[in-house]
């Protein structure tokens, strides 16, 4: 088991509940969020405990790539995804990303981005952005530079426990009161569409209009592409969804469970409530709790879980 220490952001929309629900030492009253998986130039947790203890991951994933079940002629150069808890105490920029293609062309070859966002907790009556009602790519370009948000923004009803795919092109922003765990892409691309006016040092935060257009899907088919996958092989989870760059499942274990790795890949993993124990393929068993986000390495079988615990869990590579 890979342990890793988070890397936090301090944003204008962001709040004080990664200290309040997960215990972690925030920088400030204004967290939004905590890299808990990550090895990107904006963001590279360290290894906590163990051979590697204060290595960064981008080195793991270069020096060690028999972890990763990665031969010496890969080319794949970044780790591939990045998982955050994002906590939103206020509306973030209506915002889009780029597919590869777009931002290698256009962001000096970064990666796009595609996401997913599993609903930790929100506030009753929260909402969230996921697509637009403009029925041609004509149409939307009016309706944003006539500021027509509320006749252009999807806005939907959310809960506890929903899950939703964000492909590149969609339009999307997490509002107040609410705080998810996202798994992505390994890339730091966004497009601001809208702001609401605030400030920032006493000064707008930059919009990218021009490549947003360039990237927006009109129109928006909230069902295009999503494909949910199958659950791993073992005691109780879901699959949530599977794409090209990963595959992602819900696991809820009261009392213990066992789980095949049917990706034969290297799993991202992230407690999301509880406490309990995780052994793989016979190793000694590992405490656990909520807050906790590790890597079980390439090669193993199965892992065991023990206790009363939920995690989010992913691999790269869905299809």
């Amino acid at each position: 088991m890979i342990r890793l220490k988070p890397v936090f952001k301090e944003m204008v929309w962001g709040g004080n509940r990664l200290r309040t629900e997960f215990g972690y030492d925030i920088p400030g009253e204004d967290t939004g969020e905590c890299w808990a998986i990550a090895a990107h130039k904006n963001g590279d947790c360290r290894i906590d405990g163990g051979k590697y203890d204060g290595r960064t991951l981008s080195w793991l994933w270069k020096n060690e790539p028999a972890l990763f079940g990665r031969n010496d002629g890969s080319k794949e150069e970044i780790f591939p995804l990045l998982v955050k808890i994002i906590d939103a105490k206020k509306d973030l920029s209506i915002q889009v990303h780029p597919d590869d293609e777009y931002a290698y062309e256009h962001e000096n070859g970064a990666k796009g981005k595609t996401e997913c966002w599993y609903i930790l907790d929100c506030d009753p009556g929260a909402t969230i952005i996921i697509g637009h009602n403009a029925k041609s790519h004509e149409e939307l370009e009016h309706m944003i530079s006539t500021g027509n948000w509320g006749g252009l923004l999807r806005e939907i009803p959310i809960k506890k426990g929903d899950f939703f795919q964000i492909f590149p092109g969609t339009v999307h922003a997490i509002k107040g009161g609410t705080m998810i765990l996202e798994t992505q892409q390994n890339s730091d691309v966004t497009y601001r569409v809208y702001d609401y006016g605030r400030l920032q040092n006493g000064k707008p935060r930059e919009l990218h209009i021009d490549k947003s257009l360039d990237v927006i899907r009109a129109p928006f088919d909230p069902d295009a592409g999503y494909e949910r996958g199958e659950a791993l092989e073992g005691s109780s989870n879901e699959a949530l969804v599977r794409c090209d760059p990963y595959r992602v499942w819900h696991i809820r274990c009261n009392g213990s469970g066992i789980y095949r790795n049917c990706m034969n890949s290297f799993m991202l993993c992230s407690v999301t409530e509880g406490e309990g124990t995780v052994s793989t393929d016979g190793c000694s068993a590992e405490s656990v709790r909520k807050g906790d986000h590790f890597i079980l390495p390439y090669g193993f079988e199965s892992f065991s879980l023990f206790g009363d615990i939920e995690m989010i869990c992913s691999a790269p590579g869905g299809l």
